[in-house]
């Protein structure tokens, strides 16, 4: 079995503003894994294009552009049970954008909390899986989100709760980076450092897009890593659609003590339709049945290659 070797001196560059310097804690990292979850996210990516085709509709930008960092979190990193979603220890995970509800929903369901039937009734009345998350209607889903600005408020609560009553999971967050101007999100903030809520991650997807435009030209929060950090964030650079990336940094997430963690993640909006990558148009996006078809067909290619690939690293 192939393995993959990183550097033991991770230095400082544009994908990274900490310096780590020895061994990670997994210094090597099975190739085989890695493909593994490239073909998981690729499948997620699926599931995603399935409820458009049940809707006609969705906000597949942000779907896609955060699905491979829902995607290792939910399959690497965290400590969930499909079969027991409310275990006491469990770590949570909250969509704070939770107009990129899609992306929770697609990997929830290839993790098998609930059947990949559900997937069709997207866009239905009664729907399990409405336009934002419901954690009334589907198992998996720790918060109601999707008025922006308030998932950061409600994961500091969950990370603060754990904390209090001596439980080592961890919470989990990820915000858009258009969502960054709701004032809440600097409350929250600063709170958690307050109480030095190490057991807190926030991911941000920083797609540079938002609906109407570059988010820079909407309401320009650059610089974002250098803000947390003068709030007392540890703050880690990455690329949010390098599956490697995402999980070497995830790993090394546990060094961190005394204070809340901000990951900042240069993602691609739309990643995965090559048509509609970088494209704000793509945010919320009507597909005509041609289009639908040939990104359907773009990934199952992709998933053909990658599952020749593993093959290969076997």
């Amino acid at each position: 079995m192939k393995s993959l070797m990183l550097d033991e001196t991770y230095s400082k560059d544009e994908n990274s503003d900490r310096h780590y310097s020895g061994k990670s804690k997994q210094s090597v990292y099975d190739l085989q894994k890695m493909i593994e979850l490239e073909i998981i996210a690729t499948e997620c990516r699926l599931n995603v294009l399935r409820m458009i085709q049940s809707s006609g509709h969705g906000h597949v930008g942000g779907a896609f552009s955060a699905i491979d960092m829902i995607t290792a979190l939910y399959f690497y990193k965290m400590r969930v049970d499909p079969k027991n979603p409310q275990m006491k220890n469990r770590d949570r995970f909250v969509l704070s954008a939770g107009h990129k509800c899609m992306a929770q929903y697609a990997v929830l369901a290839e993790k098998g909390y609930f059947d990949k039937m559900v997937l069709d009734t997207y866009g239905k009345l009664h729907s399990k899986i409405p336009g934002h998350p419901d954690m009334h209607k589907l198992p998996g889903i720790e918060a109601n989100t999707g008025a922006l600005g308030h998932g950061m408020a409600l994961a500091v609560g969950m990370a603060l709760a754990l904390k209090l009553d001596k439980q080592d999971a961890k919470v989990y967050t990820m915000l858009g980076d258009g969502e960054l101007t709701e004032g809440s999100n600097w409350e929250a903030a600063a709170a958690a450092a307050k109480f030095g809520l190490n057991n807190l991650i926030a991911f941000v997807d920083n797609n540079g897009l938002q609906i109407s435009g570059k988010v820079t030209e909407v309401m320009d929060m650059q610089p974002i890593d250098e803000k947390f950090s003068a709030f007392g964030w540890e703050v880690f650079r990455i690329n949010g659609n390098s599956i490697m990336e995402i999980i070497t940094t995830l790993d090394r997430l546990d060094e961190v003590t005394g204070k809340p963690i901000l990951v900042l993640a240069k993602t691609v909006k739309a990643k995965g339709i090559q048509m509609g990558e970088n494209d704000p148009a793509y945010h919320f996006w009507t597909p005509s049945v041609s289009d639908l078809d040939t990104v359907e067909a773009d990934l199952k290619r992709r998933l053909k290659n990658l599952k020749s690939g593993l093959k290969e690293a076997i």
